[in-house]
């Protein structure tokens, strides 16, 4: 997509607040888009404007697809991926480069939307990568928003939700309400757990690991 399609119209964050029933978030860019134009996925800061930091870049929004994915990891779809992880190396070098480039990605997000670095995820990416698969939709998120060929799973999950959904057929009709008034309170578990003073809680991170540094060097 260029810049023009990735940057978010006020009508796309409405879209998103209504597709997750809450409040659309420090979504900085659309990560991919349907046949239609609605959003697919939602490209979030890595720095959320409360200070939390926030490593899932790539948010997939669009009810179809989040449903069809929930029902792959229902039907245990992540356990077959994980034994595979342990023994195919060519999946393991996939899922690395995937992680790598989903970083890479997140660091240029963050240069762009004026966020910066954020130390407190340096290294880490989404959904467990690249050693476990702990979360579908992070896969499929990714594999949306770069393109196939990036996130060789998240690419897999696609083509195995196919009869739910396809990038080349629009779903969006009924998906959604789209006459109720935009959604204003956040109740996402998120932001329950997360609330709360930023710098308060960068303080109260920051002792935790001085004391675990200092218990591992006892």
């Amino acid at each position: 997509m260029t810049q023009e399609q990735r940057t978010p119209s006020q009508e796309d964050l409405d879209t998103v607040s209504r597709q997750l029933g809450r409040p659309a978030r420090d979504i900085v860019e659309i990560g991919a888009r349907c046949v239609c134009g609605n959003p697919l996925v939602a490209t979030t800061a890595p720095r959320l404007s409360s200070g939390i930091p926030f490593p899932t870049t790539y948010y997939l929004t669009h009810p179809v697809i989040t449903s069809a994915v929930s029902r792959l990891e229902a039907a245990g779809e992540m356990v077959t991926m994980n034994e595979r992880l342990e023994t195919d190396q060519e999946l393991q070098a996939a899922q690395l480069a995937a992680h790598q480039q989903y970083i890479a990605v997140r660091d240029a997000i963050g240069l762009r939307s004026g966020v910066g670095a954020v130390p407190e995820i340096e290294g880490v990416s989404a959904g467990a990568m690249p050693a476990r698969v702990k979360c579908l939709h992070v896969m499929v998120g990714h594999s949306l928003a770069a393109g196939p060929g990036v996130n060789a799973l998240g690419d897999e999950t696609l083509g195995k939700i196919s009869q739910w959904w396809t990038a080349k057929v629009c779903a969006c009709a009924g998906a959604w309400d789209t006459e109720s008034p935009v959604p204003e309170q956040d109740r996402s578990r998120h932001v329950r757990t997360q609330a709360g003073d930023p710098e308060a809680k960068r303080r109260e991170r920051a002792a935790k690991r001085a004391a675990k540094e200092a218990q591992q060097q006892q």
